[in-house]
């Protein structure tokens, strides 16, 4: 490009026009750093963990998730987790971004409400942030063990955006005890237009 003596702007012919290049720059590059970045985040969005998994608990409390997570939950959040506790007595088990959303709803529930007040003090107050290693292991703290009752064998059970983590012989007793229950009849109304 060049000025001339009016002040006008002139392009100079610098070539035929390449749509290969054009796709490549995408003007300076923005475009396809934008376009690239919005199918990594829809991929990373839509990670979906689902399914019951052994596992096991060594003496230290790590915990090795099982490979078909790995690559999710790093993409998700490059191995970042946080593990909390759950009123059923298990843990837990949430991707980095996917807690802080919930801890950002969590700790503006109104602190006079005395079940809330509760439910924040347990969840977040028991939130204890991980790395997930080299080996794709997690190392869970003794409190959550305790409060869990994990010793070795426990079960992983996927949840969506996130996982529990529970005793395998508590989950037994407890998926046999769900499974006996007689249905209470209410449905709240988002699962009344679902079909199983």
């Amino acid at each position: 490009t060049t000025t001339n003596w009016s002040g006008r702007l002139t392009l100079r012919n610098t070539g035929p026009y390449s749509v290969e290049k054009w796709k490549k720059v995408g003007g300076n590059g923005r475009f396809a750093r934008i376009s690239r970045q919005k199918s990594e985040s829809r991929q990373v969005l839509t990670a979906v963990f689902r399914g019951a998994t052994r596992v096991s608990l060594d003496a230290k409390g790590r915990m090795a998730i099982p490979t078909r997570y790995r690559e999710r939950i790093a993409a998700r959040c490059d191995g970042q987790i946080i593990v909390t506790v759950d009123k059923d007595h298990c843990l837990l088990v949430y991707p980095l971004p996917d807690w802080e959303e919930l801890e950002r709803k969590l700790v503006r529930l109104p602190s006079m409400n005395k079940v809330a007040r509760r439910i924040v003090r347990i969840m977040v107050g028991y939130a204890t942030e991980v790395d997930m290693d080299a080996n794709g292991r997690i190392l869970v703290s003794r409190e959550l063990r305790d409060f869990a009752s994990l010793e070795k064998n426990a079960i992983l059970i996927g949840q969506g955006n996130k996982f529990e983590l529970w005793d395998e012989a508590t989950w037994n007793e407890k998926r046999d005890a769900w499974l006996s229950e007689e249905d209470d009849g209410e449905l709240p109304a988002e699962l009344e237009s679902i079909s199983f």
